[in-house]
Parts: C-alpha cells; sequence; structure tokens
C-alpha cells in the first residue's frame, strides 16, 4: 500500500501512508485508538474506498472496491464484531456466498464444504464442530469460524482487527499458535492491535502509526516494548512529566506495566509484636452487598446471589467474558434495574428504593455505552452536567441556568473537555470527550460508590491515562469503585482486589499482585467456577 489517503469531511483518517506485509510473516500494527489501523485495513478489504493511494499484491497493482475484489486478490479480514447468522451451523456461515461444489483436496480428490473446513480446522489448530449452531458457541470459537471463512475463501493475506479483546489469556496463546502455523504454511498475518506485548510475542515485524500518519517499521529483534511506547506517544505538549504518565498508561493498558503494590492494603493491619489481637481496629465496609439477583428468562438468573463488602478507598476489578451479565450486574449495583437481595451504602438500605435516593446515597454509574447511556447526544454540555441533580438545584421548579453555565466553564477547564463552548451539544463530541463530561457529572456528585463499566474502551492514550488518574484519586478521597472491565489487562492494573463475572455469578477473589492472568482465564471459561 502506498500514499494511502482518506478522509471523512474535514478529519483526515489517513494522510499518505505506506504499508508492506512481507510473505510468511505476522506484521503488527500497532498504535492507540485512532491511530488510522482498522481505517488503513478497511480500505484494503475494500470497505473504504481511498481518496489517493495505490495497492499492490505480489508486485503487480490491483483494484479494490469491494471485499469481493479483496477476496479475489487473496485478502481476508476478521472483523472485532463477527460477521455471523446466528441460527446457522458453522458450515453454513462459512460457505455463505461461496461456489461450494468445486472443492479439491490436496491429493487432488473432491471435497465436501464440511470436509474442507475439517482439513483447515485440522491443518491451523482451529478446532471446530462442522455441524454446531454458531450461537451456541463461546466467543473463541466463534472467532475460529471467522478466520476459518477467511482461509476457506483462499486468503493469502489475513488482517486480524483486535482479534484478543474477549478472549481468555488460554485462548490467545491457542490463536498465536493458529497464527503462526498460518505463516508456516506460506500465508502473511496482519495483527491490528493496541497491545504491545502481544507484537512483542508474536509479531516479525511492526508498523506504528499516529493520528492517520505512518510512523515507523521495525524489526522485533531491533526494538523494545518501550521504544514502541515511545514512538506510540511521540512527542507531549506537557513535557516530561506528561510524557512519563503516558508511556506508564500505554504499559498499562498495553499489557506491559508490572502490577505494583496495591493502593489500598484491604488485610487487616499488621499487629505489632506483643500487641493484644483486639488493639487492631479492621476499616467497617462502606458498601455492603448481600444476594442481590436479578431474574431472568426461564428461571436462570442474570445476575445470581452476588455478595460484596467493600472498604472506603478500595477498588474491586470484575473481569468476565462479554454476555457473563456484567451488564445487568453494573445496572443492579447502581439502582438502574429490579433486583432483590441487600445493597447499602453507609448502611442506608438501597434496593427497592427510587433513584432520587441512590444518587442521595452517593452511588454514581458511568455506563459501558457512552452514547446510548451516558449522555443526551442533542443537548448542550451544561444540560448533561445538570443531569441526575436537575431536581435538588431546581427552586420552585425553575433552574439557575446561569450558575449552571458558570459550573459547566469551570468543568469543562477541570477536566480538559476539547469543545468550543459549553453550549455544544455532547452528540458532536468524540469518545474521550464524552468520557470526560460523564466524569466531570459523576464527580460533581462526590462519589461514595463509583462503578465504571469498560471505562475506557476506544479512548487515546491521554483520555485513557485521565480516567485512571480520576479513579484513583477517588479511591483515595474514600470513594468505593467498582471497575467492571473486559480488558484483563485493565482490570489488574487498576485494581485491590479480583474477581470474575461468569454466567450471571463472581467467582474467585485475588489480591491485587495475586492474581495470575491464566488462573482469571479458567475462572472467565467456568472452569473451577
Amino acid at each position: 500500500m502506498s500514499g494511502i489517503r482518506k478522509t471523512f469531511g474535514p478529519v483526515v483518517a489517513l494522510d499518505g501512508v505506506d504499508f508492506t506485509v512481507a510473505n510468511r510473516e505476522i506484521h503488527g500494527l500497532l498504535g492507540g485508538n485512532g491511530a488510522g489501523k482498522t481505517t488503513l485495513m478497511n480500505v484494503l478489504y475494500g470497505l473504504y474506498a481511498p481518496d489517493a493511494g495505490t495497492v499492490e499484491v505480489d508486485g503487480s497493482p490491483v483494484t479494490i472496491t469491494s471485499p469481493k475484489d479483496a477476496i479475489t486478490a487473496g485478502i481476508g479480514m476478521v472483523h472485532q464484531n463477527f460477521l455471523q447468522v446466528d441460527v446457522f451451523t458453522v458450515t453454513e456461515n462459512i460457505v455463505l456466498g461461496t461456489d461450494s461444489t468445486k472443492l479439491v483436496a490436496p491429493d487432488g480428490s473432491t471435497q465436501t464444504p464440511a470436509q474442507r473446513i475439517a482439513e483447515l480446522s485440522s491443518r491451523f489448530g482451529l478446532t471446530v464442530d462442522p455441524g454446531a449452531r454458531v450461537a451456541d458457541l463461546p466467543v473463541g470459537v466463534r472467532q475460529r469460524v471467522e478466520i476459518l471463512k477467511a482461509l476457506y475463501r483462499g486468503a493469502k493475506v489475513l488482517v486480524l482487527d483486535e482479534p484478543t479483546t474477549n478472549l481468555t489469556p488460554q485462548e490467545v496463546d491457542d490463536l498465536f499458535s493458529s497464527m503462526r502455523a498460518i505463516v508456516d504454511d506460506g500465508m502473511s498475518v496482519v495483527l491490528i492491535t493496541h497491545k504491545i506485548r502481544e507484537t512483542m510475542e508474536v509479531c516479525d515485524r511492526m508498523t506504528v502509526m499516529r493520528d492517520g500518519r505512518w510512523i515507523a517499521t521495525v524489526d522485533k529483534a531491533d526494538t523494545t516494548a518501550d521504544d514502541l511506547a515511545a514512538t506510540m506517544i511521540g512527542e507531549i505538549a506537557g513535557g516530561d512529566a506528561e510524557a512519563a504518565a503516558l508511556a506508564q498508561t500505554a504499559q498499562v493498558s498495553l499489557g506491559e506495566e508490572e502490577l505494583g503494590e496495591a493502593s489500598l492494603d484491604t488485610s487487616s493491619e499488621a499487629e505489632p509484636e506483643g500487641a493484644a489481637a483486639d488493639t487492631v481496629t479492621p476499616t467497617p465496609a462502606r458498601v455492603t452487598v448481600r444476594g442481590l439477583t436479578v431474574a431472568g428468562k426461564g428461571g436462570k438468573p442474570l445476575v445470581d446471589d452476588v455478595t460484596l463488602s467493600l472498604r472506603p478507598g478500595e477498588i474491586l476489578g470484575i473481569a468476565g467474558v462479554a454476555g457473563n451479565g456484567q451488564g445487568e450486574l453494573a445496572e443492579a449495583l447502581t439502582g438502574t434495574r429490579s433486583a432483590t437481595g441487600s445493597l447499602s451504602v453507609d448502611g442506608a438500605e438501597l434496593v427497592g428504593r427510587p433513584t432520587a435516593a441512590w444518587l442521595g446515597s452517593g452511588v454514581v454509574y458511568v455506563p459501558e455505552d457512552r452514547q446510548r447511556d451516558g449522555i443526551l447526544p442533542g443537548a448542550g454540555i451544561t444540560e448533561n452536567l445538570v443531569l441526575g441533580s436537575h431536581r435538588t438545584r431546581a427552586k420552585a421548579g425553575m433552574i439557575n441556568w446561569r450558575a449552571a453555565r458558570t459550573e459547566a466553564v469551570a468543568a469543562i477547564k477541570e477536566f480538559s473537555v476539547k469543545t468550543p463552548s459549553a453550549a455544544t451539544p455532547c452528540g458532536q463530541l468524540s469518545g474521550g470527550n464524552i468520557q470526560r463530561v460523564i466524569l466531570a457529572r459523576a464527580f460533581a456528585h462526590n462519589p461514595k460508590l463509583l462503578l465504571l463499566h469498560n471505562p475506557t474502551r476506544g479512548l487515546d492514550l491521554r483520555s485513557t491515562q485521565f480516567v485512571y488518574d480520576r479513579v484513583r484519586r477517588a479511591a483515595s478521597q474514600g470513594c468505593v469503585v467498582i471497575v467492571i472491565s473486559e480488558d484483563l489487562d485493565e482490570v489488574l492494573a487498576l485494581s485491590d482486589r479480583v474477581t470474575v463475572a461468569y454466567s450471571g455469578r463472581l467467582v474467585g477473589e485475588f489480591a491485587r499482585g495475586e492474581a495470575n492472568p491464566y488462573d482469571l482465564g479458567r475462572l472467565m471459561t467456568g472452569v473451577g467456577a
């Protein structure tokens, strides 16, 4: 790919990018969120038409205007969101849109689609049942179906877009083994990722992108994780201090930082030698949850008998593969979904009480879907910041909007929201700036219990660093923080304690520094749960 340029209105998504993949290599395409990685590969796969630039395959120019053209050229792509028909079988999904009457085995004999799929599955370690219904398969197996779909169509270059996002560590290991087998068979793989550890583990070469531009291409043998992090971050206007903070965030969010010490020791204080046992007074719990349950269809609960005890300043991380009740649990813990059981904050019972009671007790929720659940897209920043406090700040049914705008301007400055004014509709802001508005509103409530669900998904490094700083600051001031995230590195880096959501239950519990990713991975797949 040479000189690839792509714009969306006034936004330059790709600015003259050059990108080359060699034969029989795993090439990492690395960069923060918004760097242009996926956009570049969407151009290669024919989903976007470039404004300028050329593409060559095996030294010959090709014109790619659709995924069909890309497949014909030997390019396959597995997206983050799988393109599958849930009610179809594995075989039906893989052969959909192909001619299955001309399949020839390596020995020259005719193959059925199921036989071809079984042969590819065995050759590349992508174990699947060709007759299984896709809807019944876990995320890791559904991903194998997508990879097999590309291989079935004759891909020579396989593009994998953030393929490890929802996988356990064990599944990541299996995926990397399959990638190496694919390359050993004569193909090439492009791994789109923002995780440095993954590229250093499996890639032969790495290309770093930033702000829609090519920055560098390096051999693994000639670089280090620290070098890659520095290349991704680039020059920092804030100087050495901000650069150091962002580098640390890169290592955290990209899976390289050492866990270090817990931000809070949740065990009892060490007892001086010879002191009586009753001289130590444990810190009382601020948040207590007992038997919290959300009913589901068919008698199986969506949230099943969750019990927690959390002290002031404690950060609890909840890991898990998507679809194991995390969303329902987050809503039950914040009063936005009906539940049975008990949840109290500083002794005040909240289950069954109105939303105003939860807000009045300091319960604050930063939801997973910022656009759908976190803001009113058409309303201005001022109006969005007032949400949740509009009743308490109103006098005689009227809100003092002049005061609200003054407070909004101050919040915009404090939380570094990039916006023309406080009147700008929130829906026009970037994802990172929307998250800053939501956090500004959250902390205006002086939370005692703060729950964040996938808080940095889709954010760039600066916004991620900002979220981490605010979470740690809240904990240092005595707020109980619960972080529910499908990013295992994030959970391990932020949390004092870690547990796992599996099938609506919380299983296992580890103190910070004792949580082995592979032990968590087993729990995430139900082994030992």
